[in-house]
């Protein structure tokens, strides 16, 4: 039998999967950064408790979620400087990362959390309907 713990996670598994598979391309994006600061938020509990093998696994979650997510879907042709001003962002982002990981230096933790909040705030509040938008607009200037 499982166990509740085992079901929990199990159906957490399956509602990441069936929310990926029928996502949008702004759901995917809102979905990186959700994970991202969970990962985070995970890391910085782990690292108070002393759960060194978690805090790691939880950053490595959280630095794959930066690089192979959010800083790989830039489009440096479509977006111009706004995309390599985050592209250079995700790179800091990942480096203090690895720092905090290495220090188990919450504060960094913290000060990568207060850097994505706003970008998923700000990508949340846009309608998805006028990320298309803006998207085939910088499509088009390309």
């Amino acid at each position: 039998m499982f166990s509740q713990s085992n079901m929990s996670h199990l159906y957490r598994r399956i509602d990441v999967e069936t929310g990926v598979s029928g996502a949008s391309a702004h759901h995917l994006t809102l979905m990186l950064f959700n994970g991202a600061l969970e990962a985070i938020s995970q890391a910085k509990g782990a690292m108070q408790t002393g759960q060194i093998e978690a805090k790691c696994a939880a950053i490595g979650r959280a630095i794959r979620i930066i690089d192979e997510g959010l800083k790989a879907s830039l489009n440096p042709d479509a977006g111009g400087d706004l995309a390599g001003n985050l592209a250079n962002l995700y790179s800091y982002i990942a480096t203090r990362l690895t720092s905090a990981n290495l220090r188990n230096d919450t504060e960094q933790l913290e000060e990568c959390t207060r850097l994505l909040t706003p970008l998923r705030d700000a990508w949340s509040a846009i309608r998805p309907q006028e990320a298309t938008a803006v998207q085939a607009h910088m499509e088009l200037r390309a």
